[in-house]
């Protein structure tokens, strides 16, 4: 049987949130935080053997004191992070166990990720090595130039790429040894470098990344419209009973 390890990125600066006093990962939604939403249905993965979570050095203390209860509980690695995403992916990649089979990366500020939609990336991952989830462009598109239209680009085969993005461990190793200077925008980007096709999965576009206030709320509205899944049980200490993390 395969096992998989989970990598939350959650290091960013949250430049772009419109909150100086809060990082989005850290924000509650609707009475949980948001990288607790985002980590959970990979916890609730029979096959997940470790789970990390990277973060700022600027929040490393603070953020264990503040959710050391669910850390423990849910037997999460802390990892601090670097300079930008790939450093702090990195950084996650060095504390992988050599018995992982396969590494998910995931952003910490994606709480609408499903079971059901982790579960068909990784078996994607398993049949080709390298799997992402996508959402096809389905609006009109537009390239700009100084605020106004420089053309319409055609939407076909276009897709919105989502996290969690899965690769075999040493694949996903390589990828980022072999990356340099290039600045990559996700691991798939460094994958493909490498000339190994990955797979993309169909997933809803409702599986949308936080970034500014108004997807906050977008995410708030649309939490309640996820498909439920019977057997994905609150997974924080205090829950009445303790979940059935390998139904």
């Amino acid at each position: 049987m395969a096992k998989f390890a989970v990598i939350l990125a959650a290091a960013g600066r949250s430049s772009r949130f419109g909150d100086s006093g809060k990082k989005k990962p850290f924000v509650d939604l609707k009475g949980k935080a948001i990288w607790l939403r985002s980590m959970e249905p990979f916890l609730a993965h029979k096959d997940l053997a470790q789970a990390i979570i990277v973060v700022s050095p600027d929040d490393f203390e603070w953020f264990k004191e503040k959710f050391r209860p669910n850390i423990a509980f849910m037997d999460i690695e802390l990892v601090t992070g670097g300079a930008e995403r790939a450093d702090s992916v990195l950084n996650a990649l060095e504390a992988v166990r050599s018995d992982i089979d396969y590494i998910a990366v995931h952003d910490a500020a994606r709480p609408l990720i499903t079971k059901a939609w982790v579960d068909s990336v990784f078996k994607a991952a398993e049949r080709t090595g390298a799997a992402i989830p996508a959402a096809p462009i389905t609006s009109t598109i537009k390239r700009v130039e100084n605020d106004a239209i420089a053309e319409t680009v055609s939407r076909e085969g276009l897709w919105a790429a989502q996290t969690p993005q899965v690769f075999k461990r040493q694949l996903l190793i390589d990828a980022y040894a072999s990356r340099g200077d290039y600045v990559a925008t996700d691991e798939a980007q460094l994958v493909e470098r490498l000339g190994h096709p990955v797979a993309i999965v169909e997933t809803p576009a409702m599986n949308i990344k936080i970034t500014t206030q108004d997807d906050l709320r977008t995410a708030a509205a649309l939490l309640d419209a996820l498909p439920k899944e019977n057997k994905l049980r609150p997974l924080h200490p205090f829950a009445d009973e303790k979940p059935d993390l390998f139904s």
